[in-house]
């Protein structure tokens, strides 16, 4: 079989109903294209579902879905189920081999959809056909359903519990288990637009034909599909002979940003060493706010905060303002630099800051930038030749009146809760002012004041029936109780103890629910993966009008955590602790972060609290991305949108939301993010 054209491969849409690869019901042995997020909406008579699939991996792709499904309980009320999908590459596909995939469906939900399966497809006619064959169990083994062939491993494979109660727990012992069945299909390009799909199904639609009146006439459906040029695509199918539906896929590639290059203005060319600039040195009069190094410095989104001259190197200290990529801003401030100072000045030591402390120490010879500034590999090269260190005490003469900074802001907001179990999309949208007061360094003064203009968040009407101390299921009383909110009102102090070492110490209105005290402590080296951390807090629960006052409830919480960057842009997290409930357990957290800042994650806590007290849902876990702004616009724009996405919201293994976590506050400028963006040092 020979290689697809790019437009094939551009344009094949292995999407099913469920939002998986897949034909329509039934899985493939295909994945998405590696660090795809596709967005998929399904609907046929009474049934809509809403999913989110990730391929964390080239092997590994995971899903979460809601679906609403009408009558489908006995008392004739509409089931709302939150589920996870998870899909794993067995074998990739060869010349004369399929590809193939083991999979998971509902994995982490109510089980109506609950299934594993083996799927196997291989690819025809320079990938205009493809061929699937599979064995599923659980659902999609439920039509023509035959003994489990793994019973000849153990006759415990041969039955399957049926567990109505399932409220999110992940049941290993029902996995691969009962019946199980064949399934099959092909999908066929009839034209660089319009795909064919034609499907064996192995799902019997037992629920929906209980309760909701599905008529299940065949086990043979089909769809047509439209795909277009980015990747989106329209299907309509028919279902088992009773039900049209119509399908909606949109992939969004986090890679490829709208603008890759940026739109930003140019960076300053680099000059002769004995420009007009560089002769008018004045040593005297560098370490004003408005000197011309300053200035210039300034005019590229940078300020300027110490320098110290000493014999052919200069150490300069200096905050970056304006871009995403802490490689930019020093290859910004390294060009600045040789442009305005003398020529027997041949060493910069750069000197980066965040929130009033230093974070690293990079070293840059004038030489290297003024030989590699148009050379064809001049990125890589840069970043062998630089030296990257700790910074614990900075080297750099403070420049004279630069505190106090005042800084403020207007801005909209929207703050959603999505997919919970009565409405899955409900939201605020208003408008948030925020200042913050610095009146020396790595003191912060912060505020936020919220007005909401429109939205619903307040409209939830399901109390809580949590057993445990209501930390966070209470949430939409504060959206009912309040009108004008403080956001949070804090003073913050970060310091640096020693080597590698950072602190945090916060105090005030902390997030929406919560107000206290909050310290940190963080071991972070510049050049190595791992950074170790602790967290100890003391906070009341606030009133629900968002205000100045508090309620009775008040905890001591905390909690140790380690941190891992695997490399390739994965990142893991392990916190340990007391959440706010006063439950004891652990967060495993694991993300995928791309070049441009594209982030996407997911985790689950584990704790003490049994899953019966824990209640729907059985434990916390969720996904979460952000996207920053440069990726949706291009401009050199700190600062982007993130959630996190709960299938519910429980009070179990819930932890305090406080700001500036010092992790993701200290290691932009560290060797490992440094070295994923350096692309951008020479923009």
């Amino acid at each position: 079989m020979g290689p697809a054209s790019a437009e094939d491969v551009t344009l094949s849409f292995p999407v099913s109903a469920f939002g998986t690869p897949g034909l329509i019901d039934m899985p493939t042995g295909e994945m998405f294209g590696d660090g795809a997020l596709q967005l998929t909406s399904a609907f046929h008579d009474g049934v809509q579902k809403y999913t989110l699939s990730f391929q964390l991996s080239p092997r590994i792709f995971g899903s979460f879905r809601y679906a609403i499904v009408d009558d489908l309980d006995v008392n004739g009320v509409a089931r709302y189920d939150r589920s996870f999908d998870f899909g794993y590459v067995l074998a990739e596909e060869t010349e004369y081999r399929p590809s193939v995939v083991v999979g998971l469906r509902d994995f982490g939900g109510t089980g109506v959809y609950g299934s594993e399966y083996l799927a196997a497809t291989k690819h025809f006619m320079g990938d205009r056909l493809s061929v699937t064959g599979g064995l599923g169990w659980g659902r999609l083994g439920s039509y023509g359903g035959f003994s489990n062939p793994l019973g000849v491993l153990s006759d415990g494979f041969k039955t399957r519990t049926t567990n109505a109660k399932n409220t999110g727990q992940i049941d290993f012992n029902q996995w691969f288990r009962g019946d199980a069945a064949v399934f099959g299909g092909v999908a066929y390009q009839i034209n660089p637009r319009l795909t064919f799909k034609a499907e064996y199904s192995s799902d019997a639609y037992v629920l929906e034909s209980g309760t909701a009146g599905f008529d299940h006439k065949t086990p043979f459906n089909a769809a047509l599909s439209y795909g277009f040029k980015n990747g989106a695509e329209v299907s309509v199918y028919a279902l088992h002979g009773s039900e049209i539906g119509i399908m909606g896929s949109i992939p969004i590639t986090p890679q490829k940003p709208k603008f890759p290059s940026g739109i930003e203005e140019a960076p300053p060319t680099l000059m002769p060493r004995q420009t007009q600039a560089a002769l008018s040195w004045d040593a005297n009069s560098v370490r004003q706010k408005d000197s011309s190094l300053s200035m210039a410095l300034k005019d590229q989104g940078l300020t300027l905060e110490g320098i110290t001259i000493e014999g052919d190197t200069a150490t300069v200290r200096f905050v970056n303002g304006r871009y995403p990529a802490e490689a930019q801003a020093l290859g910004r401030a390294a060009r600045v630099l040789a442009n305005q100072l003398p020529a027997d000045i041949t060493t910069f030591r750069l000197e980066a800051m965040a929130n009033g402390v230093t974070t690293s120490r990079t070293t840059l010879r004038r030489s290297d930038l003024e030989s590699l500034e148009y050379d064809l590999d001049g990125s890589w090269r840069s970043f062998a030749r630089a030296d990257f260190e700790d910074a614990a005490h900075s080297e750099a003469a403070p420049i004279a009146g630069i505190y106090p900074k005042f800084n403020w802001r207007i801005t909209p907001y929207l703050d959603p809760s999505l997919f919970d179990p009565d409405n899955p999309v409900r939201a605020d949208f208003g408008v948030q002012a925020a200042a913050s007061l610095e009146p020396a360094r790595g003191l912060v003064f912060s505020a936020a004041v919220r007005q909401p203009v429109a939205g619903n968040l307040d409209t939830s009407t399901r109390p809580s029936n949590s057993v445990l101390p209501h930390v966070r299921t209470d949430s939409a009383e504060y959206a009912k109780q309040s009108d004008l909110e403080i956001k949070y009102l804090t003073a913050e102090y970060f310091f640096r103890p020693g080597k590698n070492l950072y602190g945090r110490a916060t105090v005030g209105y902390l997030e929406t629910m919560y107000g206290g005290v909050s310290g940190e402590v963080l071991w972070k080296p510049v050049n190595g993966p791992l950074a170790l951390g602790a967290e100890l807090n003391y906070v009341k629960k606030r009133d629900f009008d968002q205000m100045f006052g508090f309620q009775d409830y008040d905890i001591v919480t905390g909690h140790a955590s380690a941190y891992y960057d695997f490399g390739r842009g994965y990142l893991g997290q392990l916190d340990v602790g007391r959440y706010l409930a006063g439950d004891y357990g652990a967060t495993f957290s694991v993300d995928r972060e791309f070049d441009n800042g594209f982030r996407v994650g997911a985790f689950f806590t584990l704790t003490d609290v049994s899953f019966e007290d824990f209640g729907e849902g059985s434990f916390d876990k969720g996904i979460r991305f952000s996207v920053p702004v440069d990726w949706l616009t291009g401009a050199a724009t700190q600062g982007g949108y993130g959630t996190t996405i709960r299938p519910v919201v429980r009070d179990g293994g819930a932890r305090l939301d406080v700001r500036n976590r010092l992790y993701d506050v200290v290691r932009n400028s560290h060797t490992n993010e440094l070295e994923d963006r350096w692309g951008k040092f020479w923009r």
